[in-house]
């Protein structure tokens, strides 16, 4: 694998490299093309937890260095492990370890909170946004008649400008009325007067479709979570009904389970 000196690193990232370079094989040690090796030395620090999410990962150029291997090979590494969704890139700014969100089922929050809540920035990509006669499935969940229209709203919802999921959301148009809806739904109905108090969710595995994949920056076939979420008030009427695509690389939804007396 060459020379591995430590190298004049950035401060924040001096650490990091340290670690990856102590978990590299030995030369002559694996089989593995050079750039696996290198991946799979991030690979094992990220999935043990000795990179967390947002630690920034050292540049290309101290890579290169710290380790002898050629520029292409590092940025392949690097590419391999954004691929898995295990790394993200910020413009001018390099490679960080992504944040993986644990997010409880027995929990109603909207993206936009939770992500604040978790010290990231939340941002949405507006893809369509409808208003019209309710269909037949909608007229049912939402407990509607033919003549009240429903507003009809599909986003890429971002944190820290990393895709993490497609949401569908579908609401009376009474809730939200002519509101600039903004970033969070959610907030426009509490503002109106309708915020869910509860809600019902439905998970199952997936595979991302060719659309999914892009919209989330994956490639498609990757795992995808695909979640319904079906909202009430507190007098029991639904207010909401979301399908929603999430990315099975970076959310995990954890359930509390008690034993029955």
């Amino acid at each position: 694998m060459g020379e591995t000196q430590i190298p004049q690193a950035e401060p924040e990232t001096s650490a990091v490299l340290a670690r990856i370079l102590a978990h590299l094989p030995a030369a002559g040690a694996s089989e593995d093309p050079l750039y696996l090796q290198l991946a799979g030395a991030m690979r094992q620090l990220i999935e043990r937890g000795e990179l967390r999410g947002g630690e920034a990962l050292p540049s290309e150029r101290v890579l290169v260095k710290a380790t002898g291997l050629s520029r292409v090979t590092v940025r392949s590494a690097i590419d391999d492990l954004f691929r898995d969704g295990l790394i993200s890139r910020r413009r001018g700014a390099g490679s960080y370890v992504s944040p993986h969100v644990d997010q409880p089922l027995s929990v109603l929050i909207g993206f936009t909170a939770d992500m604040a809540r978790r010290g990231a920035e939340a941002r949405s990509i507006v893809l369509s946004k409808t208003t019209g006669l309710p269909e037949p499935e909608e007229m049912l969940k939402l407990g509607l008649s033919p003549s009240e229209p429903v507003l009809r709203l599909s986003r890429v919802r971002l944190s820290d400008n990393d895709p993490l999921a497609v949401e569908h959301a579908v609401v009376p148009l009474f809730a939200v009325g002519s509101a600039d809806i903004g970033q969070s739904l959610y907030e426009t109905l509490k503002r109106n007067g309708y915020m869910p108090v509860r809600a019902l969710q439905r998970l199952r595995s997936a595979i991302a479709d060719n659309k999914e994949a892009e919209l989330l920056r994956v490639v498609a076939g990757s795992p995808i979570l695909h979640i319904e979420r079906h909202s009430f008030l507190a007098n029991g009427r639904a207010i909401e009904v979301t399908k929603s695509s999430y990315r099975g690389d970076r959310y995990d939804f954890i359930a509390e389970l008690k034993l029955e007396p």
